[in-house]
């Protein structure tokens, strides 16, 4: 049977524990939070920091792609960045959305039988969308809060913005994996949009789109199976880790592209003066008229190649035509 404690030794104890069990408490719990951290067993990692920063990669380079492409369509300046990339749930995403918004389903179009049915979800939020519509039917681009649904034209114009997203997806991906991703549906619901099931986990990929001084953001879902898939079939050629460095095929590599290039033409000019003439003297101006410029005749001639100062010289002939002595390079 089990010794019984007496009062006096529960007091004994509890004395005990109020002069040194709280401090020592208080210290372990110190030192406990710097090391443990909180695992959620219901929803395992399914990936590496390594593996999400390949997939950070890829969507940096989607991001520049999509924002030229963007600042072509509006005609103003558009930038897209990379803002967050993690794993969670697919409820946690769509029971985050608002009752009307644009989700489009991609399917990414990967011709290959180890590889099961890729689809993609792309999210635009409305202050986005509404933005591009209002740009695109001749307006400034301004947005206004709207909580409606979206009407045919609206959909029908920014179906034709989403092609083209769909379409720059391969361009990001190609290095990797081969892909001919194609719009399959536009939903203006979340609710109605199955594609994916409630539990599964998912890699969200959020870009940060700035038009003017509207900032909010473009959601990528991947379902993380589909894209375990396809990382499991990109390149050899392309990981780094114990990949020789061959200096020779790097050599011909660079000697190919000069080849290239040697043929490329530029537009040369050479800038004997600049100066500042009033427009009645312009107006006035007659044959056999000196204009003064603001330089000595031994003075060099600047040369430029685009909007870079590349060389100066003197200015001469050879050959019964107008040349010039190289004098100076410039490093640029």
């Amino acid at each position: 049977m089990a010794d019984v404690l007496s009062q006096s030794q529960i007091d004994a104890l509890l004395n005990s524990f109020s002069a040194n069990g709280s401090e020592a408490f208080e210290e372990i719990e110190a030192n406990d939070s710097n090391n443990v951290k909180n695992y959620d067993f219901r929803m395992p990692r399914k990936f590496t920091k390594e593996q999400l920063k390949s997939v950070e990669g890829i969507f940096e380079t989607y991001a520049r792609v999509v924002s030229s492409y963007l600042t072509g369509l509006l005609r103003l300046y558009c930038k897209v960045e990379v803002l967050q990339i993690e794993e969670q749930r697919y409820n946690e995403f769509n029971n985050a959305l608002p009752d009307y918004v644009l989700l489009s389903t991609i399917d990414m179009g990967i011709e290959d039988e180890d590889v099961m049915e890729t689809s993609v979800i792309m999210q635009i939020s409305n202050p986005v969308t509404y933005c591009m519509i209002d740009r695109l039917m001749g307006g400034d681009g301004q947005f206004t809060e709207i909580n409606r649904d979206f009407t045919e034209i609206e959909v029908g114009l920014m179906t034709n913005v989403i092609n083209k997203l769909t379409a720059s997806l391969k361009q990001a991906w190609d290095p990797f994996i081969e892909i001919h991703p194609k719009l399959t549906n536009v939903e203006t619901n979340a609710r109605v949009l199955q594609s994916i099931a409630p539990d599964d986990v998912v890699i969200l990929v959020m870009l940060e789109l700035e038009i003017r001084k509207i900032k909010n953001t473009i959601s990528i879902c991947i379902p993380a199976l589909n894209l375990e898939s396809m990382m499991a079939k990109f390149s050899d050629r392309f990981a780094k880790n114990g990949k020789k460095f061959d200096i020779n095929k790097d050599n011909e590599r660079r000697e190919e592209i000069l080849n290239g290039i040697k043929n490329s033409k530029l537009k040369i000019d050479a800038i004997l003066s600049e100066t500042q003439v009033d427009l009645y003297d312009i107006l006035t101006l007659q044959p056999g008229d000196i204009i003064p410029l603001n330089m000595s005749i031994s003075d060099n001639v600047t040369v430029k190649i685009g909007e870079h100062i590349w060389f100066d010289g003197k200015l001469g002939e050879k050959n019964d035509h107008k040349a010039i002595k190289i004098d100076n390079i410039y490093k640029n």
